[in-house]
Parts: structure tokens; sequence; C-alpha cells
């Protein structure tokens, strides 16, 4: 039976295994790799985009249009939903939410966009969050709240071999201001409030993957915590961060590996590792969504 609440996100947060276990509704982002563009999930695939950057063939992304949640959200009335709660990548870097905030102004039942302020699994874990609200009884406006509380406690870190991919994009924020030794170093990132910016610098792959693992574990500390890694064409370097951090975080009895999907993947080249620490306490809070400009593109 259908739950009166129907749940939606987008291509960059949810894969396809997620959705399918938590009933999501994706909408997928496009990726554009000469003059063709492929739909992320169903047609663009991460392997497909590292393969591109590695030819240095041109890629790009772009944002589903407010028509595309449109037609979301009337199905999911259709199908019987009363309400919806529509999850989305951060506001700062993508035009996504914009287009999910214009389609539910015209949308045949209530819609709540979240703007989770997050990118890939922490806005995942913040779509599950959603939906494990909804399965105790949660009404749409609580599991939008909850969704929100728990995006905003979450640390999202990450490493990329080069700021090139991020620089093409225009979403590198502060961190502009490495790229003039961009190739001496090992850029270590993070997301905050919203926003892709400079964390610390190294001079060395190997450095920079053993100080990702120390700054997710002095995130974790000994809190209830979903643990994700991430990455583009490094499963290996993946798995073995994923291994370290379930030795070193007793709390844990696995860690989430995933590929980034194309669309991230396009942003941040091969080789990225991410970090993604979501606290498990953060679902009993309340929390709100701050102001965001987005842009035109994905």
């Amino acid at each position: 039976m259908p739950r009166s609440v129907a749940l939606v996100s987008d291509s960059t947060s949810v894969h396809t295994e997620l959705a399918s276990d938590l009933d999501v509704i994706v909408v997928p982002l496009q990726v554009i790799i000469g003059a063709k563009a492929y739909d992320e999930g169903t047609e663009a695939t991460p392997e497909m985009v590292a393969t591109a950057l590695k030819g240095r063939a041109p890629v790009s992304t772009s944002r589903p249009s407010p028509e595309a949640f449109l037609r979301a959200y009337e199905r999911a009335a259709q199908a019987g939903a009363e309400a919806i709660v529509s999850v989305h990548l951060s506001s700062e870097v993508s035009g996504t939410f914009e287009s999910a905030e214009l389609a539910a102004k015209r949308a045949s039942i209530p819609v709540h966009p979240v703007d989770s302020r997050q990118l890939g699994m922490a806005t995942g874990f913040a779509v599950q969050a959603a939906a494990e609200a909804l399965e105790v009884g949660a009404g749409a406006e609580e599991a939008a709240e909850v969704a929100r509380a728990r995006a905003a406690v979450m640390t999202a870190l990450f490493y990329v071999d080069t700021l090139e991919y991020l620089r093409r994009g225009g979403r590198v924020g502060v961190a502009a201001a490495w790229l003039g030794s961009a190739l001496a170093v090992k850029p270590l990132l993070k997301v905050e409030d919203g926003s892709i910016v400079a964390l610390e610098k190294v001079r060395t792959s190997a450095k920079a993957v053993n100080r990702l693992l120390e700054l997710a574990v002095s995130a974790a500390q000994d809190t209830d915590v979903d643990v994700a890694v991430s990455h583009l064409a490094n499963p290996a370097g993946a798995e073995a961060l994923a291994s370290q951090l379930t030795q070193r975080l007793s709390q844990l009895d696995s860690v989430v590996v995933t590929q980034v999907g194309a669309v991230i993947g396009a942003h941040v080249g091969p080789g990225m590792l991410a970090v993604v620490v979501a606290p498990r306490r953060a679902q009993q809070l309340s929390g709100g969504s701050g102001s965001s400009q987005p842009d035109d593109s994905a």
C-alpha cells in the first residue's frame, strides 16, 4: 500500500539501490559529454564520466527543469500521495532545489522542498532520515524537518587529486586561492553551509587520505553515527579507507561504500575520496534551512 506522503529526491543524492529500499522517486540531473546529454543513473554512469575526463572530453552538467519535478510530483499524487517531501543537494552548488521549489508551487498536493545544503551521500542520509520518520508515522512537515536537522549536523569531507575539475564548474569556493599551486598539493575540502570550501592542503595522496581518516574519526567521536565513503574510479582506495574507519570507530558495524554519481563525478574528477559522518541523534531534533542563491546549472 503506498504511503500517504511520497518522498522525492534527485539522482546526485540517491542511487538506484537506495531509492528502491526507501521507496524514493528520483528526478535525474543530466551529464553532457561532448554535445550529447544523458540522464544520470539510467544513461550516464560514473565510469563514462571518468573515462571522458581522463580523455579530456568536454563534460558539463545540467539541473532538472521545474517541469521534470512537476511530472514527478503529479505521478506521486496520481498514485495516492496526499503530500510530498522533496530532499535535494545544496542550492549553493546547483539550481536543482530551485527547480523543485518552482514545481512545488504548481503541484496539486502540498510539497515540502528541503535544501539539504549537503552533497552526495550526505544528502542521501538526510533522505534516509525522512524515510525513517515517515515509516513511524511522521507527517510531511515533520519528516522534512527531520531531514534538515540531520543534514545540518553532518560532516562531509573529501580529497581530490586536482582542483581543476571543480574550477571548471565554478564550484571550488575559497579553495580557488590554491589553484596556482594545485599541481604541488593534494587538497582536502569540506562542505560548509552548503558550499565547497578549502580545509587543508598536504603534499602527497597518502598523507591526504591519512588526514581524511583522522578528521572523520574526530568528527565521529564516540557518538551514534552512520558513515559513508564515496569515490570516483578509486574503489581500492575507498575500501581501504572504509576498513580503517571500521577499525578505528568501535561503534560502527560497517561503513557504506559507494561510487559517486556521474554528475558529482564530473566536478570532482577521478581519484576522489569522500567521507560523510552523519550523527543519528539529529533525527530527534528540529532544524531549519538557510537562505541560498541557486545558480542555473547542475
